[in-house]
């Protein structure tokens, strides 16, 4: 008599993971249009979340659509340090840098105390300046990108971290010590934001920091406050933003990154140019923090020297890190931690002290926990093979049957 034998489960078989790589697995079997139909109406569900106080989401003591603004905010630095960090694979420390140019470009050009203010009778109209200057902030902190990138970009390791963190304190000291161009530390203010929706209730537009937004009213229009308008905006920003590098991924840009990133001798030794698709990189990464200084310049429509300090660098390659290196959702979940998190637990005084203060406690103690028993992230990157990986994965984990044994054997 023949019987066949069913061939052992492998022991990396879906069954056998966590549930977020059964999540991931579940959503990477997904067709193209499939992911779509799922993402967009969990991006509109998080999109309504700052209209409604819920109890176990809410910041007491602060506004939460002001919060969830500055995590849109947060979740762009964070994926474009994530292209430098980790998809290529340089420690850059002085992302905060491109931050301060993409802010400054719209600081200097929009606000009357910059002698360089081109909305009073220059060729900027108030109405439209943002959003003409976004394009150049974006188009300024890559070229500053490029230029520390040519000279610096063939050091490696705690080399390039250095000059990198050099960089960040550069553009913070020249901001604090030009003041007939920047004001020094007295800042930049009444910078230029989107007039969008002037109205005899709205006399400054929806972004102004003067709506508050009608908590009476249900029109989504009329109760979102000046934050949830901001993070709207950095929501459409993320998703474009996101896609962009999505397909950079897939493309053989990606696969570049990734192969400088395990081990760049072998990639160079196997014909990769490592050194331009690492300026690729650097370059990309610091448009996409020019993007995110320039929606930070028009949100708080005030900017000084200290608001780019290495503190806050740390802060955002901790997002990285934390939500794990790599991973693009990841890293916006650790963007969202970064930011939510101080802001939820402000209101709880603990010694007469805010517990919120103590952030950068709490946030080092996490890191050092998570080095220890998690070294790649809350969510670590899985990286398949990015051309066909998807057919070639599947053909590989299908399990194969035993030889069938007959009785006489």
């Amino acid at each position: 008599m023949t019987t066949t034998k069913p061939a052992p489960a492998p022991q990396n078989s879906p069954a056998g993971r966590g549930v977020g790589d059964a999540i991931r697995n579940w959503w990477g079997g997904l067709s193209r249009p499939a992911q779509w139909g799922f993402g967009v109406p969990a991006v509109l569900v998080l999109a309504v979340l700052p209209l409604f106080k819920l109890p176990l989401l809410d910041t007491p003591g602060t506004s939460f659509g002001g919060v969830m603004a500055q995590f849109a905010m947060y979740a762009l630095i964070a994926i474009g340090l994530n292209v430098v960090v980790g998809q290529a694979g340089l420690l850059d420390l002085g992302y905060v840098g491109f931050y301060a140019v993409g802010a400054y470009s719209v600081g200097l050009l929009t606000s009357p105390n910059s002698p360089w203010n081109q909305t009073n009778g220059g060729w900027l109209d108030p109405k439209w300046a943002w959003l003409a200057c976004v394009p150049i902030a974006i188009l300024l902190t890559a070229i500053s990108g490029l230029i520390l990138g040519t000279p610096t970009l063939r050091l490696r390791g705690d080399y390039l971290a250095i000059v990198t963190l050099g960089f960040g304190e550069i553009v913070r000291l020249l901001a604090d010590n030009l003041p007939e161009i920047t004001n020094g530390s007295l800042g930049l203010s009444r910078i230029q934001y989107p007039k969008l929706g002037e109205s005899d209730s709205h006399p400054g537009g929806y972004f102004s920091s003067g709506n508050l937004g009608d908590t009476t009213s249900w029109n989504p229009l009329d109760r979102a406050n000046s934050g949830t308008w901001w993070y709207w905006l950095g929501i459409v920003l993320v998703v474009g933003v996101l896609m962009l590098v999505g397909n950079l991924e897939r493309s053989r840009v990606g696969r570049a990154w990734v192969a400088i990133r395990e081990d760049e001798d072998a990639a160079e030794i196997m014909g990769v140019p490592t050194f331009k698709f690492k300026l690729w990189a650097f370059t990309i990464g610091a448009a996409i923090g020019g993007l995110s200084g320039a929606l930070y310049a028009g949100q708080v429509q005030f900017i000084n020297p200290a608001g780019f300090n290495v503190i806050n660098s740390m802060l955002f390659l901790c997002a990285v890190v934390l939500g794990g290196q790599g991973n693009k959702l990841g890293v916006i979940v650790g963007a969202f931690l970064i930011v939510y998190l101080p802001n939820r637990f402000m209101s709880v005084n603990v010694g007469g002290q805010s517990l919120g203060d103590y952030k950068y406690l709490f946030f080092g103690l996490t890191l050092v926990v998570v080095m220890i028993f998690r070294p790649q992230g809350l969510f670590p990157a899985r990286q398949k093979l990015l051309a066909y990986g998807r057919q070639v994965y599947r053909a590989v984990r299908r399990p194969v049957a035993a030889p069938a044994t007959g009785a006489g054997q």
